[in-house]
């Protein structure tokens, strides 16, 4: 039996260190589609090698980059990548054996996160995110960040794990949850946001424990613990910038 033709689609910025292994995991697809927003590494030679077919344009913002990447894909079933993403080979095997016969719009794949020096503990709960989808019943939502492929239609859940390798040191994520914390202030202004004050001084510790204790990081070691501690600050510092906003200037 044979299965629905698939578009890989990837977004880049100077993502040459990432690439290689996003791509080399995806090369069985029927078309990569890389939409770079003027990369000055070899992020451009690495997409060619693999045979994609490579759009530019300035930056949009994470969601609307994302949706242009998608309305160029030539193909009605979209696998959407991140450039720090990377499947290994069961994964692949598993998103074959779903386009052989979809029985859903979309479906989610797990992902596992590289924290500094190791991945997280397998035991650990992994998040499931939209990557696989039927791109005329899917849109991306309008976000600044977190952005998610909305679905209309059922969702299913795939037993395939997508590699994160995301930052690759503590300073790179603490950068990360301070540019987030920024960007978040657009989203967080669409919705009154009460008890601003109390989320400042509970919120982080909530996030923590959620973070650490529920999700499993704790199986991560010290490289969960001090993960966790980053996804407190950064969930503290969402509320301190948007209560700084709000604040009347003296």
């Amino acid at each position: 039996m044979g299965r629905e033709q698939l578009s890989v689609v990837v977004t880049t910025f100077n993502s040459a260190g990432t690439l290689d292994a996003c791509l080399r995991g995806v090369s069985w697809a029927d078309e990569i589609v890389v939409l770079d927003s003027g990369s000055s590494d070899a992020t451009t030679a690495i997409a060619a090698h693999y045979g994609a077919r490579i759009h530019a344009q300035p930056f949009a913002g994470y969601s609307a980059q994302k949706q242009a990447a998608i309305d160029l894909a030539s193909h009605r079933w979209v696998l959407l990548l991140d450039s720090d993403e990377s499947l290994d080979a069961d994964a692949a095997a598993c998103l074959q054996q779903a386009l052989c016969a979809p029985a859903h719009a979309a479906y989610r794949l797990w992902r596992r996160e590289w924290q500094f020096w190791r991945w997280q503990s397998r035991r650990g709960r992994l998040n499931h995110y939209v990557r696989l989808f039927d791109r005329q019943r899917a849109r991306m939502s309008d976000h600044e960040v977190h952005e998610e492929v909305q679905v209309d239609g059922p969702v299913g859940v795939l037993d395939a794990v997508i590699d994160h390798h995301g930052e690759p040191d503590i300073a790179g994520r603490v950068a990360k949850a301070n540019r987030y914390s920024s960007l978040q202030q657009a989203d967080l202004a669409k919705r009154k946001v009460s008890w601003l004050r109390l989320r400042m001084v509970a919120y982080p510790t909530v996030a923590f424990l959620r973070y650490y204790l529920l999700r499993g990081h704790w199986r991560s070691g010290w490289a969960g613990f001090i993960a966790a501690r980053i996804h407190a600050f950064y969930a503290f510092l969402k509320y301190a910038k948007l209560y700084e906003r709000q604040r009347p200037r003296d």
